[in-house]
């Protein structure tokens, strides 16, 4: 042995532990030694998503490779199960499926799969969503009950593990198998040029081909062969769980109805007396070969699903933690220098802007990453402590520069009586700023020029927040106040506000109502919120 010699490759999968779970024993037997040949040395076994719960409950795997649909807990279900379980959660799952549905696969992706793979498949399509599930990070599930929309995702054009090795001919396979070598060459000759060919003599060597690593998209099968017939190919292919989905067509001089009728019993899609008209065959060969190619399309669809759904997530895990924080501590900084009395007005006008500007920046942030994760049900609240009277004071002060044309006043209020300290709420700073932002906002925008917008806190509990402004929420709307794009009479407006505003103050255990007053010309949003250190 060369001592400066690289060492050997190592397999990707060498040395990570494998949970097959398959109702079929078959199959299970099958990926087991597919595994094995991929260099998966340790790999256990369920016949259904109970068993293999149980399994993992006592034994460390690094990925779960699982079929669909199977008694008593579905692959589905399996899951839901370890992404709801916070031991669990960060297993890798590879969901294998005959199902080709497309609110099926949203369903799957939606419920954290890590990669999806079609039946029937080869080898180094297992190898690559394996690849891709032992490299990939911690799927977030987004439970079925999401809005609608919220789990649908755009189709990009896939990269990596998805796409096919470089040397590996794309174009479909067909297997012709007939004992005749003049029919071979005229088949082989007629289709090589558009499809991969395959050669048979014999039923047990086509029997070979159809159950081996690289199984034919179609088999042209003849009946009447020594030995093993076309009809016992068929048979023992369609007990093969490698085989089983293997399109055949039956190309035979038996023309009877019976031939025909036990041809189409054992799964045959079409069949075609002999003598071969090359004429007739080719078309309709290319046509049954567009719904394979559709097929193998689908595949890769369902990669590219998956694979934006991962990069949502990658997107939104930055939003989050790389920039929402960096810019909560910037505004605290800059809240903690406006409280020193020396500085001069110049000082607090620009320090007062870059606070606004922030607290703009962290809003848009809230809108579009954290609403997202409202409306999908998959936000958690880390609940603390929010000076909730200093919040509205920083907001009113702002929008009394904004709204300054309008000669606004806004005053803020307590119940308390002086001295007294505000109470605390119990929520998320950065999602108070945004629900009270956009509700003084929007009630500053309703007023008339020259009235009185008044923010008031009241001590109770849960603690409540009272957004009055002269002028009234029209009539038509009133019911529908809350709802996503509802709105009216303001110029550019995109009915986001009042909604987020809601969803905001539910995700902190709060809530939010609405007040109108059309004999005293007032309108009154409510936000209720828990208490720090109380019941909600």
């Amino acid at each position: 042995m060369n001592p400066l010699a690289p060492p050997p490759a190592r397999a990707p999968g060498a040395g990570a532990r494998c949970l097959v779970v398959d109702d079929h024993e078959a199959m299970r037997r099958i990926t087991v030694n597919q595994l094995r040949q991929l260099g998966v040395e340790q790999v256990q076994t369920a016949k259904n998503g109970a068993e293999a719960l149980r399994l993992m409950k006592s034994h460390r795997f690094d990925v779960v490779l699982s079929d669909w649909n199977m008694p008593v807990m579905s692959g589905i279900e399996l899951l839901e199960a370890i992404r709801a379980d916070k031991q669990l959660f960060a297993t890798p799952f590879i969901l294998v499926t005959a199902e080709a549905e497309r609110g099926g696969v949203e369903h799957a992706i939606a419920c954290g799969v890590t990669s999806l793979l079609l039946k029937p498949y080869v080898p180094r399509q297992l190898m690559a969503r394996l690849e891709r599930a032992l490299a990939a990070k911690p799927r977030a599930p987004q439970p079925a009950h999401a809005a609608p929309g919220a789990a649908t995702v755009q189709a990009a054009a896939p990269t990596g593990a998805a796409a096919a090795p470089p040397e590996h001919d794309p174009r479909p396979s067909i297997l012709i198998v007939d004992d005749t070598a003049d029919n071979l060459v005229l088949l082989s000759q007629l289709f090589k040029g558009e499809f991969r060919v395959r050669l048979a003599q014999t039923g047990s060597k086509a029997l070979e081909f159809a159950t081996s690593d690289e199984p034919p998209d179609l088999v042209l099968l003849d009946i009447m062969m020594p030995g093993m017939d076309g009809f016992e190919v068929a048979r023992a292919m369609r007990e093969h769980p490698v085989a089983q989905g293997i399109p055949i067509i039956f190309i035979t001089a038996m023309a009877s109805a019976d031939a025909r009728l036990q041809g189409l019993d054992l799964g045959a899609v079409d069949f075609i007396t002999k003598p071969i008209d090359p004429a007739t065959l080719k078309p309709r060969i290319r046509n049954f070969m567009r719904y394979v190619q559709l097929r193998k399309d689908l595949q890769v669809e369902f990669d590219a699903m998956v694979e934006t759904a991962q990069l949502r997530e990658d997107v939104e895990r930055m939003t989050r933690h790389d920039v929402k924080a960096p810019l909560a501590g910037a505004l605290g900084l800059i809240q903690a220098v406006l409280e020193d009395d020396s500085l001069a007005r110049r000082q607090t006008e620009h320090l007062r802007l870059a606070e606004k500007s922030v607290m703009q920046a962290l809003n848009l942030i809230n809108l579009s990453s954290e609403l997202y994760r409202i409306e999908n049900g998959s936000f958690k609240l880390h609940a603390e402590p929010v000076r909730i009277g200093d919040v509205l004071r920083r907001i009113a002060e702002m929008d009394r520069v904004a709204f300054a044309a309008k000669g606004l006043a806004i005053s803020v209020d307590t119940d308390l009586p002086v001295g007294e300290d505000v109470p605390l709420a119990s929520g998320d700073a950065t999602l108070c700023y945004s629900v009270f932002q956009n509700l003084v906002k929007n009630a500053c925008e309703a007023a008339p020029q020259g009235t009185k917008v008044s923010i008031q806190l009241l001590d109770q509990t849960p603690l409540r927040v009272d957004i009055q402004n002269v002028g009234v929420v029209p009539a038509a709307i009133r019911e529908r106040f809350f709802e996503k794009y509802v709105t009216a009479g303001k110029r550019g407006g995109s009915g986001i506000g009042t909604y987020s505003a809601r969803l905001l103050a539910q995700a902190q255990r709060g809530d939010i109502g609405l007040e109108v007053s059309d004999a005293q010309n007032w309108t009154r949003v409510s936000v209720t919120l828990p208490r720090h250190g109380g019941p909600s």
